[in-house]
């Protein structure tokens, strides 16, 4: 047993200062509880570890997005906050499987790729195929007249990269004009490119549902984001034959390998299961307000996403910065002045439409929405908030963020006027009504070259520190809006003269949202 002096000696030499200080403006206890909630007893990273390693990605109309939707209805339950599940509509509902793709000859090779979102697959076989480059031909007859030489081949196309290393590695430490020469004849190829697919008559989706009518094996594709070895995943109009994305560095292979008839033989086994039409949903939880329900503060991300990947930094960060804030409030403002929501919106790559069905089919919360805060690109502390062109909330936001630790608020900008969201993500679901719903803007942390849409976006690409401050940002922020005595106000601005057609510019208008796959796709 250590004696009392030797304890207290280790104490004082050993004992970890405070990670998190806060410097509040003036002293306020509930943000003061909010900081160190936020920051002593975070729930970020086992949340995270359930969502993204256990649940996994939630590809719109899947089991695993129905799966986390009951999760975070159970999450909410265990917090003392009501949530449910609210249909939107259908969804074509998927099941993917395992991927393998080996290349046979010329020599044997272990490929990395993986179907495109709600491909058909192999039907429980392992298939065989030469490899084939999508022909180079003089106009769409010549096109129409190749097409019986696909016939049991994987046809390859889109564009193979000249080197999968991402531009800023190659201009560190290639010569100026190594770079530029570089740069020049990779426009041009890719130019070439287009021009190839041009001269089929046909866009690329539909040139891969000719090519499955003419009895291709598979189609092999490859959507390279610019980082390093990482690959997109989307899913289109895809054909009923297997469609696989295939990372940049083995589908240049491929391509090199076919282009100089050195006869690439690939095997493909390809699971996924097409269960039809499905129950879609989005995830509302709520803390009900008392001097003013029926006004309103909303927590805002989209709960979808592609599945390359686990979706962790789109838009699973947004949605554990929503959960996190929530918590919080739950505990140290738990009878709120106006109604806070928190929407977890399903179908967001889709069109928006978790989002915009929602608001259309609330509009009493629309009406009574005092503040929304929408949360949509990846792990990076929050660096700008746009105010979305509304000018009388200009005041109320410049006074909450004045309310801040300087730790939370110190680098953050504030977009005045800004401009209103034309659908990039789902604040602009509700602006196009004019009500005040504002995205928070986060540091790029690499997102679009690494993450978005890609098979790299996984738990281990969050950065918790900074994720930790947005949930407690957001939090503050809801705090402050739901306490604010001045109903914000919803005059707009007169957006100027388009740039390019000196046209003016309207707001954006609220299209009614797709409400099925069947609907999305006329």
């Amino acid at each position: 047993m250590i004696r009392t002096s030797a304890r207290l000696l280790f104490l004082l030499v050993f004992a970890v200062p405070p990670l998190f200080a806060q410097t509040l403006p003036r002293e306020n206890p509930v943000l003061e509880r909010i900081w160190r909630l936020g920051n002593d007893s975070s729930q970020l990273q086992p949340l995270a570890q359930a969502l993204f390693d256990s649940l996994g990605p939630r590809l719109t109309g899947s089991p695993q997005q129905k799966a986390a939707n009951a999760w975070l209805v159970k999450t909410y339950a265990k917090w003392g906050i009501t949530a449910r599940n609210e249909q939107y509509g259908t969804w074509r509902s998927w099941r993917r499987g395992i991927t393998h793709l080996d290349l046979l000859q010329p020599r044997v090779r272990s490929l990395e790729a993986m179907m495109l979102a709600w491909s058909a697959g192999t039907k429980g076989k392992k298939v065989e195929g030469k490899v084939v480059v999508l022909p180079d031909v003089t106009d769409a007859d010549a096109f129409r007249a190749w097409l019986p030489s696909a016939k049991g081949a994987f046809v390859l196309t889109s564009y193979a990269e000249p080197s999968c290393r991402p531009d800023s590695s190659i201009k560190q430490f290639a010569t100026r004009e190594s770079f530029e020469k570089f740069t020049r004849e990779r426009t041009a190829a890719r130019d070439d490119w287009r021009a190839r697919v041009k001269r089929t008559g046909l866009p690329v989706d539909s040139v891969q549902l000719a090519l499955a009518g003419a009895g291709a094996r598979g189609i092999l594709t490859s959507l390279w984001s610019q980082g390093w070895g990482v690959d997109k995943i989307f899913g289109t109009r895809v054909p009923d034959v297997p469609v696989v994305d295939v990372s940049c560095e083995d589908y240049g292979l491929l391509f090199r390998l076919a282009q100089a008839g050195q006869g690439p033989l690939v095997r493909l086994e390809a699971e996924s299961e097409a269960l039809g039409e499905q129950p879609v949903f989005n995830t509302v939880a709520e803390i009900r307000g008392t001097a003013k329900p029926d006004e309103y503060v909303v927590l805002s991300a989209h709960f979808d996403s592609w599945d390359g990947g686990s979706g962790a930094t789109d838009n699973g960060t947004g949605t554990l910065v929503m959960l996190e804030a929530m918590r919080i409030l739950r505990q140290v403002y738990p009878n709120p002045k106006r109604t806070i929501v928190a929407g977890h919106w399903g179908g967001e790559e889709q069109g928006l439409n978790g989002s915009r069905a929602w608001a259309a089919d609330h509009p009493e919360v629309v009406k009574g929405m005092q503040a929304l805060f929408n949360q949509d690109n990846g792990t990076g502390r929050v660096q700008t908030i746009g105010l979305q062109g509304l000018t009388g909330a200009v005041p109320q936001v410049a006074s909450w963020m004045a309310q801040l630790p300087t730790e939370v608020s110190g680098d953050i900008k504030l977009q005045i006027p800004g401009a209103p969201g034309r659908g990039g993500t789902d604040n602009a679901s509700f602006i196009c009504y004019g009500a005040p719903a504002f995205g928070l803007s986060s540091l790029p942390w690499e997102y679009f070259a690494y993450t978005w849409h890609t098979n790299r976006d996984t738990y281990d690409k969050i950065f918790f520190d900074d994720l930790r401050q947005n949930a407690v940002l957001t939090a503050m922020l809801a705090y402050l809006a739901a306490e604010d005595a001045v109903t914000l106000p919803r005059e707009r601005r007169v957006l100027p003269a388009d740039t390019t057609t000196k046209q003016p510019q309207s707001w954006p208008d609220c299209t009614p949202p797709a409400r099925s796959s069947r609907e999305s796709s006329r």
